[in-house]
């Protein structure tokens, strides 16, 4: 089996472990980043076989230049990406940035003593007859 076997080549920004959902770029962060070992990594992803780690480490070693530009290139689109979820929140972040808020206001209220707004309403009982 050659070593290019172990991997769906989707596209030039895109290499995927055969058979799973799970890019290279994953593998690769734990090992190169995290300096995990090919153990540790197959337990963060169990649905990878050891084998397929060890080829994707090997994969790498063997093509140092060229996968650590890819790694690049997706770290930087995380970045990116997530810079502008920060500048463009989803709603749903805006309302829970927003419930947070209240949470945090009335909390603070409650430290000052300031407790007419922060009573919470007694939970409702049932009379067993």
């Amino acid at each position: 089996m050659k070593l290019e076997d172990y991997f769906d080549f989707q596209r030039d920004d895109d290499i995927r472990l055969k058979g799973s959902r799970i890019g290279i770029e994953n593998v690769l962060f734990e090992y190169v980043y995290r300096e995990q070992t090919a153990e540790a990594i197959q337990r963060r992803f169990p649905t990878l076989r050891l084998e397929q780690v060890y080829a994707t480490i090997l994969y790498y070693l063997a093509n140092r230049e060229r996968v650590s530009a890819y790694l690049a290139d997706w770290l930087n689109y995380c970045r990116e990406a997530e810079a502008e979820a920060d500048r463009n929140p989803p709603p749903v972040v805006l309302r829970l940035r927003a419930l947070k808020a209240e949470r945090d206001a009335r909390k603070a209220q409650a430290a000052n003593g300031d407790t007419a707004d922060t009573k919470e309403a007694a939970p409702a009982t049932a009379k067993v007859a």
